[in-house]
């Protein structure tokens, strides 16, 4: 029998002159039934170290006075085993997109694709949604679902069931996938003035196993690293 997967993207540091060398994209997955028993105990989580259930968990709002909240966040990801997270960091330097005949942002949602794809068996159904980014991204969601449903002979659409914009601040899945990949980007671009920070990427780096400097094998489920690196050539 098919079962249906909720997959919840975000990404950090896209735009293309953002003075940002390193974007990272993530998506946390899990199945549909247990979608809302998640979103539930993560905001419990935020009751019990009393802030508001609609407090909007974000990487940049992170401080060394509020560690405790977001260790506890974090350790809920890892405590959970119906939650999975992969992510893919790329460098933005050295980029050649006339090569490609591309824009920026069909780049971007090529990304998108490798991020996905890897997910995906064609017995089940997926609900994508990403964090909304402008009022003209439908456009390239739409297209998106095109490639993603092609790429799986899925011309009915039935093992991509839909992908859909929503609001982070709503979605406490996307939030959690915030958290993550801001703690890999932050890693991964040598940082370190932000005492809270530093200790969530050593926390992290803890509960994972892993240095979250390389990538990890394609098969793993609980927390995947793909290092992207450009291709030297069109041809």
């Amino acid at each position: 029998m098919a079962e249906i997967f909720n997959i919840y993207c975000d990404e950090s540091c896209h735009l293309e002159n953002d003075q940002k060398k390193i974007m990272v994209i993530g998506a946390v997955w899990l199945q549909k039934d247990v979608a809302a028993e998640a979103a539930k105990r993560l905001r419990e989580i935020k009751q019990k170290h009393s802030l508001a259930k609609d407090f909007e968990v974000k990487w940049t709002k992170i401080s060394k006075s509020k560690l405790e909240f977001y260790e506890d966040y974090l350790d809920y990801f890892f405590d959970d085993d119906d939650l999975h997270f992969r992510g893919i960091v790329i460098p933005k330097t050295g980029l050649r997109h006339d090569d490609f005949n591309q824009d920026h942002d069909t780049w971007y949602y090529k990304m998108f694709f490798r991020l996905i794809q890897p997910l995906l068996e064609p017995k089940n159904q997926y609900h994508i949604y990403l964090d909304i980014k402008d009022t003209r991204s439908q456009e390239k969601v739409d297209r998106l679902h095109e490639v993603l449903s092609r790429s799986m002979y899925d011309f009915d659409r039935r093992i991509i069931g839909r992908i859909q914009q929503v609001r982070s601040h709503e979605v406490e899945h996307i939030q959690l996938a915030d958290l993550l990949i801001g703690a890999l980007g932050y890693a991964n671009r040598g940082m370190g003035t932000n005492k809270g920070k530093l200790d969530l990427v050593q926390r992290l780096k803890k509960r994972s196993g892993y240095n979250l400097m390389s990538s990890t094998l394609l098969g793993e489920r609980k927390f995947n690293i793909f290092h992207w690196r450009p291709q030297l050539s069109a041809e």
